[in-house]
């Protein structure tokens, strides 16, 4: 299996949860894409450096991601 589909298969999970259900925290994304940690946070990471999601931070350490515009 190439990295492409290995890594984009996690993003493009969490890319529909984020598309459907709004902002969410990686454990909510988690729990929302079936996904473990691990898996979620590379997803994160994939669509991260695609461009194609943003960070608001919602408290000292907690943080929502969003799909850009």
């Amino acid at each position: 299996m190439d990295s492409t589909h290995f890594f984009g298969k996690y993003a493009g999970k969490v890319w529909k949860v984020l598309n459907s259900r709004g902002p969410k925290t990686l454990t909510q994304l988690q729990k929302a894409s079936g996904l473990t940690l691990k898996e979620a946070s590379i997803g994160l990471g994939w669509l991260a450096r695609e461009g194609k999601i943003k960070v608001i931070k919602t408290g000292n350490l907690q943080m929502k991601f969003e799909l850009c515009e």
